[in-house]
């Protein structure tokens, strides 16, 4: 199965240990049922980390990443419920991607997915997805216990579309961070396909300068339309 959709919002948090009982009841009572049913989104998908950090991830699928920037979508983050306003004032982290999909070789849903952030040179953008769709991504899929992958593209104007419509407030975007999400059956299996993909100076001829960031998370609840 395909993602559904070319936008996708990915939203790393973390809170403090006492935080953490109502923080999950809170994600899975409430946010990721009232995302899902937004116009535009149809999946949504969250987990704990394994390995690296921060230590939780939501993944939220949608048919464009303009849905992530609607007045509809934006007039909900300035008007938050009760509950999600007390949870989100607790968080310790908070990290917002808004994604322009690039490519799509999924075909499942696993148990696992490892997440790879970095910042390329804009100019090597092309060569970036010929080389991450036709060799990379295609040379992990087919390890042992992976189900497929997925590349996006930070968009900054929808990523900062929030503050400039104060809808919330948050650090703005200045880079166009790219995000791979490989997904497999368990995390061994994606967080091994990453660290050999994605090794020191694997993405230098791309421009990326800082070694990219791995964290492997394992499915805790998800919820589609």
């Amino acid at each position: 199965m395909a993602l559904f959709g070319k936008g996708m919002l990915v939203v790393l948090t973390e809170v403090k240990p006492r935080d953490e009982r109502d923080f999950n009841e809170w994600y899975n009572r409430e946010h990721i049922d009232e995302r899902v049913n937004l116009p535009g989104f149809h999946r949504a998908r969250r987990y704990v980390a394994v390995r690296g950090s921060p230590k939780y991830l939501a993944t939220y699928e949608c048919d464009s990443v303009n849905d992530l920037a609607t007045p509809g979508y934006l007039a909900l983050l300035a008007n938050q419920t009760p509950w999600s306003q007390s949870v989100m004032a607790r968080f310790t982290h908070f990290n917002r991607l808004t994604l322009r999909m690039q490519i799509d070789l999924t075909h499942g849903v696993g148990g696992a997915v490892t997440v790879v952030r970095f910042v390329p040179d804009p100019a090597r953008r092309r060569a970036l997805i010929e080389w991450l769709r036709e060799t990379a991504l295609p040379r992990a899929i087919k390890r042992p216990g992976m189900l497929g992958a997925a590349v996006g593209e930070n968009d900054l104007e929808i990523a900062n579309a929030p503050a400039q419509q104060k809808s919330m407030d948050h650090p703005r975007a200045d880079e166009v961070e790219w995000v791979v999400l490989l997904e497999g059956a368990e995390a061994a299996a994606t967080g091994t396909a990453a660290r050999l993909l994605f090794k020191a100076t694997t993405l230098k001829p791309f421009g990326v300068e800082a070694a990219p960031t791995i964290g492997t998370y394992r499915l805790l609840y998800g919820n589609q339309r």
